[in-house]
């Protein structure tokens, strides 16, 4: 029980820091998700920026420290083990939840992103899935990691993913295709 407190913990305490970015990924997210509607739409409908989709759009985010963007700024991770056995975001995504993942890596302070990356989970999801069919029986596809606190996470690569997974990243793009 006494590793269980700690793991929730660990989590509280990575959710905290994270969250401070929350207001700047708002407005990253707004200039890429909301749009100026045709101006019939303003003529005729009081209409001046539109959300192109009625129902929730979930949008699943995460934030690495500063340190981790030169040795890792060339693939995302997702959460794929956790020591209690609770569902993660891979078995999640897999699920068919979750629009977007919002990926970055935080500034030298810790204060704001120094790069970010928006990816469609639709992409990630067929994508996926044609990797697996290409997997050996008992592999997965990216590169299963595990931190010392026993939760593991998948890494991949961007390049192995087709090009319009990317949304929207920030202008130096945090993942660099490969040639």
């Amino acid at each position: 029980m006494c590793g269980a407190i700690k793991v929730q913990r660990d989590w509280r305490s990575g959710k905290q820091w994270s969250d401070r970015f929350l207001p700047e990924i708002k407005s990253i997210l707004g200039q890429h998700l909301i749009a100026e509607p045709p101006i019939e739409e303003d003529a005729e409908r009081n209409t001046d920026l539109m959300v192109l989709r009625l129902d929730a759009v979930r949008i699943g985010c995460r934030i690495r420290r500063h340190e981790y963007l030169a040795p890792y700024g060339h693939q995302f991770t997702i959460r794929a083990g956790v020591p209690s056995g609770a569902k993660t975001e891979i078995t999640k995504v897999i699920e068919g939840w979750g629009n977007y993942f919002f990926y970055g890596f935080s500034d030298e302070a810790e204060q704001a992103l120094k790069q970010w990356v928006l990816c469609d989970l639709n992409v990630f999801r067929l994508s996926h899935a044609r990797m697996l069919a290409a997997c050996k029986p008992g592999e997965a596809p990216g590169d299963i990691r595990t931190n010392s606190d026993g939760t593991k996470l998948t890494a991949f690569n961007l390049s192995d993913f087709p090009t319009d997974l990317v949304v929207a990243q920030s202008r130096r793009p945090i993942f660099a295709r490969s040639a």
